[in-house]
């Protein structure tokens, strides 16, 4: 039985309500009266149920399509504007004992190069990741109480924390580890962490099992519940994502979207960020052997349903995607991007030897940072490393509340740019220097608070003359 209040997994994301939803999405993909009613709700700006969202992802009719994208487009717009969150992944470890068979992590690979870092060579990649520009990382471990306990991730965020090296600093650690207890979550907010990141890969309970055939990752019900117990911790930061590929993508999008009602309606605040992975080739995986891939189109449409259905939740597209395809979907909704990522444990310090490959997938957008943050300007958007509302608080349903009254272009705006204006004096090009120089006297005039604007502007002109770390 459905219900959105319930702790149980199977009961927040029922099997029978979403096959309920994907007959009715069927049946009506070429109703004009019911897909243009909710078109109509989403104009509102005010998200859509998962029901509504499917059934918009299923229609047929190109004017409605169009309408569609052109609907995603002004959300995004409205609520994050032009800015563009920067982030990068730091592999930690790939020791794992799960059994994923869409994984090269799982415990049956025997030729992959297993590796851990130690609190020294963490220091070497962040320091690598900081002389690069990066102000915010996304931890990732595979899973193995000896190798990964909740003890060596604790101490790794505090040597991350530690690293001032020129004007660098990591100012945001988001952790992306197993599903764990609300004891270790609560250790997990009390290191500062930003967001605990998750993915479900699928929400298929049937389909998921026979993907996680052993391990500690076979419990479908363990794992569907950790956000809800990640809250409980004081965690109120939270990222969801699926892998698509793995199963049917129109399952495990009505599932996503059912994720995100229940954390609103039990937990009190919806996911912070949503990430759209799709399976990529690594090591002993081949994508070829899963018979659900999605094309660019249907990823396209994806993302921009989604952000028509969730509008005030952030999006996620890692350099599993390549250039053509991430340029794509920016405008759709996509809200945060990685660049100059490494998948393998170690190879920000050192490139790493293509014998002791220890990547989790191959990358298809292989840039510089400084050319992914060159290109986004010149597509007209900001690049932002920002870390101000994790610092000052704004986390959870506070954060919310600023994103919902549209507030957020007198707050994470003139945040983006001086942490911009920060990049450009410290790491960027000449060339990527001069595009941005011209970028930010224009971007400062969309601050519509006066005070604001002036502030923002005396605070660049500072980081010019050398001072750092200022923030709204």
């Amino acid at each position: 039985m459905y219900d959105v209040m319930s702790p149980k997994a199977e009961e927040f994301i029922s099997d029978e309500e979403i096959k309920e939803c994907l007959a009715y999405a069927e049946a009506n993909k070429n109703n004009r009266e019911v897909l243009e009613a909710i078109l109509d709700k989403a104009e509102e700006m005010k998200g859509l149920s998962h029901k509504e969202a499917i059934t918009l992802l299923d229609c047929e009719l190109e004017d409605l399509n169009e309408r569609t994208y052109k609907l995603a487009e002004r959300i995004k717009q409205e609520f994050y504007g032009n800015r563009i969150v920067m982030f990068a992944p730091l592999y930690l470890s790939n020791y794992c004992i799960n059994g994923c068979t869409y994984c090269p992590y799982h415990a049956k690979n025997k030729h992959i190069a297993r590796k851990k870092l130690t609190q020294e060579e963490i220091v070497k990649e962040v320091m690598a990741l900081q002389d690069m520009g990066h102000k915010r990382l996304a931890l990732e471990a595979g899973e193995d109480p000896k190798n990964n306990p909740i003890e060596y991730i604790l101490e790794c965020i505090n040597t991350i924390y530690s690293i001032k090296h020129k004007n660098g600093a990591i100012r945001r650690v988001n952790v992306n580890i197993a599903a764990t207890t609300v004891e270790n979550y609560k250790k997990l907010k009390d290191a500062g962490i930003g967001t605990y990141i998750l993915f479900q890969e699928t929400y298929n309970k049937k389909s998921y099992e026979e993907l996680h055939p052993t391990g500690p990752k076979s419990d479908y019900a363990y794992h569907t519940e950790a956000m809800d117990r990640a809250q409980e911790a004081g965690i109120d930061d939270v990222g969801i994502g699926v892998l698509f590929g793995l199963n049917n993508y129109r399952y495990d999008f009505t599932g996503i979207i059912m994720h995100a009602e229940h954390l609103e309606a039990y937990c009190g605040c919806g996911p912070h960020t949503i990430s759209v992975p799709r399976l990529r080739r690594a090591d002993d995986i081949d994508p070829d052997a899963f018979d659900n891939g999605i094309s660019d189109e249907i990823f396209q449409k994806i993302v921009a349903c989604l952000r028509i259905a969730v509008p005030y939740t952030g999006m996620i597209i890692s350099t599993r995607e390549s250039q053509e395809c991430r340029e794509k979907v920016l405008h759709l909704g996509v809200s945060q991007i990685s660049g100059g990522s490494k998948t393998s444990v170690g190879g920000y310090a050192e490139e790493e030897a293509p014998e002791d490959n220890s990547a989790q997938f191959d990358i298809s957008d292989n840039r510089t940072l400084d050319e992914v943050v060159k290109w986004l300007m010149d597509l007209g958007y900001v690049p932002s490393f920002c870390t101000a509302c994790y610092r000052e608080g704004r986390t959870g349903d506070r954060f919310m509340s600023l994103l919902k009254s549209k507030q957020i272009i007198n707050c994470c705006h003139p945040n983006a740019l001086m942490t911009l204006k920060e990049y450009l004096e410290d790491y960027a090009s000449p060339e990527t220097k001069a595009v941005g120089e011209k970028l930010i006297p224009e971007e400062l005039k969309k601050i519509t608070n006066p005070v604001v604007q002036k502030k923002a502007t005396e605070y660049i002109e500072n980081i010019h003359e050398g001072k750092r770390d200022f923030r709204f």
